[in-house]
Parts: structure tokens; sequence; C-alpha cells
């Protein structure tokens, strides 16, 4: 889908799914973008002193720089930012980054020109995109030193993605017969000084995490089937009574995809069984009766932080902001980015309870205490020799652990730097990195836990199962086969994690 990008409101799903990007040629449009651009030059020109336009930048905001001097200041701005640390961020994130950067410069409040939104569309349609280190930012002024990458590359320095490698802009530039751009005044800081990269980490981490948050209910459904449930906890009438719209859509999802099954029973049999059958229970556990009201939780807030995040794309959020319409020149913080950081923050601790609550129903899944019949780790083999899925448990368990002590809220970490000028920051880039991170830990979690309900299925039968349990059955094992001995099983978790990514349960 080709997006077209002018001052109007762009939604999340329009940026991933974006092939390419296209400037709007609008005539309202341009002279928007124009009018700012122009007024903002005009005031230049006079010698008025304008942060960062015609002064040093932060703590040296009080040095005077001449107008004949402001391109060169520009240049000095990304060169001494090219200090980014760590690993390098994904080519989807660095993607989504100058996409994102287009979208806040397009809203005519940072007295860009169009040449510099249009050279932005050229790295999106050429598929030239920078590399990004995804360290050293603390959120503000917004992320001055891994957006520095983005000016560096249009200006023709650094490194790029490009055909799958990485190579050095200049290279591909002069492949392809590409003058590097050269910055008018503010346009290199108008590029870095925003809340883009904390942006685009957090958006490419909720697309994955609402995969996984599906797909933990597929196997929350699963659950009630193979440990013979009681399908009471998500009747309509349960969650009416509590009426939460993330709860009321998990039980719904859950209610859903046990349709069918033959293994899972009511409330009314529980009761007529009572007496009959001294080891069940009248209720189940916590961690399947309970499961809608903690995955309707983590519902509510990734659809809060996915509207924070949103708005923020959809933010001017440089410094300073140029009102062409009014010939004003406002020096703020909107670069500050508390939402991204806030909304990251707490959807560290919905990750970290869905991965408390996984552990804890795989756990029931394996125990022959608990799993109603399913036998010591899920056993094929009565050979005493034979280990099941004991080992699988445990390295299952290890990964909720490492997801769930990398909680502690980023943003109360602020970190006073430039000469006390940045003294209260947001860490929103700490933040949406923390979140991200969780994120191979559940694809590992789920992989394991889904080869694990397979199993449950060998041994209750595939026709006692509901269609929709029986199709993720039927896709888990045309990679995986059943576990009759012991074998190593690493290779098995990596090939379920390619169908887990690509929402092959849900």
């Amino acid at each position: 889908m080709k997006l077209n990008i002018d001052k109007r409101h762009i939604t999340l799903s329009e940026i991933t799914n974006a092939s390419c990007i296209e400037i709007s040629n609008n005539e309202e449009f341009t002279k928007f973008i124009n009018h700012t651009h122009d007024f903002m030059m005009d005031t230049i020109k006079q010698g008025k002193p304008i942060y960062g336009i015609t002064t040093g930048y932060g703590d040296a905001g009080r040095n005077y720089v001449n107008y004949e001097d402001a391109a060169k200041l520009q240049t000095n701005l990304f060169r001494f930012h090219g200090c980014g640390i760590g690993v390098n961020l994904s080519y989807e994130v660095c993607r989504y980054a100058v996409i994102c950067r287009t979208i806040s410069l397009s809203k005519a409040r940072s007295g860009v020109s169009l040449n510099l939104l249009h050279r932005l569309e050229m790295l999106i349609e050429k598929d030239i995109i920078p590399v990004i280190p995804s360290q050293g930012s603390v959120g503000a002024s917004g992320d001055l030193t891994p957006l520095s990458y983005i000016a560096a590359v249009v200006a023709g320095e650094r490194e790029v993605y490009y055909k799958g490698e990485i190579k050095d802009v200049m290279e591909v530039y002069n492949e392809l017969n590409i003058t590097p751009y050269e910055f008018e005044p503010k346009e290199a800081l108008a590029i870095m000084n925003g809340t883009t990269i904390m942006s685009a980490i957090a958006l490419k981490a909720i697309q994955e995490f609402e995969v996984i948050l599906d797909s933990m209910e597929s196997y929350v459904s699963g659950m009630f089937e193979v440990l013979l449930g009681d399908d009471t906890p998500v009747a309509d009438f349960v969650h009416d009574s509590k009426p939460f719209s993330g709860q009321i859509t998990s039980a719904k999802n859950i209610q859903n995809k046990i349709q069918g099954s033959k293994l899972t029973h009511g409330r009314d049999d529980r009761y007529d069984r009572f007496f009959a059958d001294n080891n069940l229970n009248i209720q189940d556990t916590y961690s399947m009766r309970c499961a809608p009201q903690v995955l309707g939780v983590i519902r509510d807030n990734l659809d809060i932080s996915k509207n924070w995040v949103e708005t923020e794309i959809n933010s001017v959020n440089d410094n300073p902001l140029i009102d062409g319409e009014n010939k004003k020149i406002y020096t703020s913080g909107n670069f500050y980015g508390g939402y991204v950081a806030h909304a990251m923050d707490t959807l560290k601790i919905c990750a970290a309870n869905l991965a408390d609550l996984l552990d804890k129903e795989f756990a029931l899944l394996v125990d022959h205490k608990f799993n109603r019949g399913l036998g010591e780790n899920l056993k094929l083999s009565k050979e005493p020799f034979f280990h099941g899925f004991k080992a699988m448990q445990i390295s299952l368990s290890s990964l909720s652990a490492d997801v769930i002590k990398n909680t502690t809220a980023a943003s109360i970490h602020s970190r006073p730097t430039e000469s006390l000028n940045q003294d209260k920051v947001s860490m929103g880039t700490t933040a949406a990195n923390d979140f991200a991170k969780m994120m191979p830990d559940l694809h590992n979690m789920l992989s394991i836990a889904f080869i694990g309900m397979a199993q449950a299925v060998d041994i209750r039968g595939k026709d006692e199962v509901s269609p929709y349990l029986r199709n993720i059955y039927d896709e888990i094992r045309t990679i995986v086969e059943p576990l009759l001995e012991d074998r190593r099983m690493d290779g098995d978790i990596r090939n379920i994690k390619v169908l887990l990514k690509d929402a092959k349960f849900i």
C-alpha cells in the first residue's frame, strides 16, 4: 500500500502496511509547508536569534550563530551525535523510523522544506534505510543520537540497509546517481529533535505483542480442553457482571475457540459429578479460571498504549515549533517522550503478567498431580528412563523469570545530561527497548507451550478436541513429531517460533 502523507492523522496499521510513501502534492498542503518554511527563513535573515538555528544547542543556546554559518551548525549537529552504541535496530524498526519522522515533519510546524520531505520519501521509495544503533538516547531532547543516523544518511554519511546488506551510504548513492542533501537551517535539528526512535521501536514491539496476546488466548483455550476444564469462567454472564472491554473480549475469544470440543464441560455437569468423582474440584485453579481477567487487563492496556504511540507519531515533537500562519515561534518541550515511556513501562508489566500466567499454566499441563490424566511430563512412554517435557518446563520457567525481572520502570530513571539543561528526561527509548527485548523470550515460551499442547492432544485424542485446536495441532505436527523418546528439542522450538511469529496460532 502506498501511504500518502500530508497533515492528516495516520494510523499505526497504515504505517505497518505501507510499501512506500508519497508526499502529498495537494496545493493546500504544499502551501502550508512552504508558508511555514518561508516565514522561518525570513525571520533568520532578519538576524533574530532562534534556538538551534542561529544559536547553539542546549547549554550553548546563549551563543549566537550568523545566518551564513547556520548550515554548518546543522552539519555539526548530526556529526557530533554520531556516537550511538549497542546492537543496531532492525531494518523494520529503522524503516518505520524514517516513515514516522516524515509524518511528524509533514504537519507544517517544523519549518522544513518540501525538498527535505521528498528526500525522506526517496529513502523509503528506493529502500535505502539508515542503520541506527539502539542505545544512546535519554528520550529528551528527543532521540538526538539515534535520529542523527537518519540525518547523516540524508547528507550522505554513515551506513544503510540496502538490498539485504549493510553498506556505506555513499556507495549506494554513487550506484544510483544520488547527490547528498544539503540541509537548510533547522532541518537536521528537525529530524533529530523528536520522539521517533522510541515510537518506531514501540510500534514494532506492539505489532509482535498483539500476535503474542492472540496466540496466548489460543493456548489458554487449548488448556481448557486438554485439562478437561469447566467452561463456566468464560460464560457471558460472568463478564457482563464485570464489564471491562478487554476482559469481555478475551473471554469471548476463548469461548469461541473451544466450540465443538468434546473435552470441556459446563457448570451443571461439574455439580452433578461432584459426589461421584473425588478428584474433581468444584473449581479450576486461578490460572485457568482467571485467565480472561488476566488477559483482559493486558488487552485494555494494549489499546491505550497503541493510542498513545499513534498520537505521538502524529505529533509535532521537535523544538522550536514554527507557526507560519500567525508568524510566531515557540520554544517548547514536545520532544519529551513521556507518553511512549509510560506506555512501554506499562506494557512491560503486561508482558510479565502474560509470561507468569503461561508459566503457571504450563506447570499444570506437565504435572501429573494436576493435569487430569495426561501423565508425568506428558510422557507417551512408560519407560522409567524417559523424561518427556521435564526440561522443556524448566526452560519455559527460566524464560518467564527473564521477562519478569526486567519490569522496572525506565521512566523513573531520569538521568540529567548536557550541563543540566536536559535535567528531566523521559527515558522513553530505554523503556521501548526494554519492552521489545521481551518479545523473543515470549515467542520461545509460547513455542515450548504449544509443542506441549500438541503432545497433550496426542494423549487425549485428536478427534476429541475443538476444530480450532485441531487446526493448531495439525500446523504443529507438520514440522514437529510427537515426543516418543528423549531427544533434543531446541530445533523444534525454533521451527514453531516461525509459525508463531507468522500468526498461525490466532
